[in-house]
């Protein structure tokens, strides 16, 4: 992480894509920060669920966070622990997957949150995010766990 104080060649103690990969799947709430026409930023925490290495999250059509994704769709979603931080920079977009998947996405959803966000029959969206850029570190031992990743978009 170039800026963080971390130092080159220092891996030993950087995290896994698993550690974060436990992260979001043990989640409760993911922070989705969104920016509205006027330029001002929007953050909300939303249920999702984290499924094949994928988060996926639903809104209503007409909420503030789904106007500002439908007009720009880059975010940083992040998690609520600063201690153990997981960020997300990308891009939100609808989500199109298959009966099958959408069924996992379902049980997902009523394991952690105990009810059926009944995704198919709601006319809300469904959202994907797509990651280009992912940091995560540990508190405690910060720098030496200061870890990104990049993806392409």
């Amino acid at each position: 992480m170039p800026n963080y104080g971390v130092m080159p060649g220092d891996v030993d103690a950087m995290l896994t894509w698993d550690w974060v990969d436990q992260q979001m799947h043990s989640a409760h709430n993911y922070w989705i920060c969104s920016v509205c026409g006027d330029g001002r930023p929007h953050s909300v925490p939303v249920w999702g669920a984290w499924v094949e290495g994928n988060l996926y999250f639903g809104t209503d059509r007409s909420s503030v966070k789904a106007r500002n994704i439908a007009r720009d769709n880059r975010v940083v979603v992040h998690l609520n622990s600063g201690d153990e931080t997981v960020i997300f920079e990308g891009h939100v977009v609808e989500a199109e997957v298959p009966e099958t998947l959408l069924k996992r996405i379902t049980a997902r959803y009523v394991e952690k949150y105990v009810l059926d966000p009944e995704l198919e029959d709601s006319g809300d969206l469904l959202l994907r995010l797509l990651p280009r850029k992912v940091m995560a570190w540990l508190e405690r031992d910060y720098p030496a766990t200061a870890t990104y990743w990049l993806f392409d978009v």
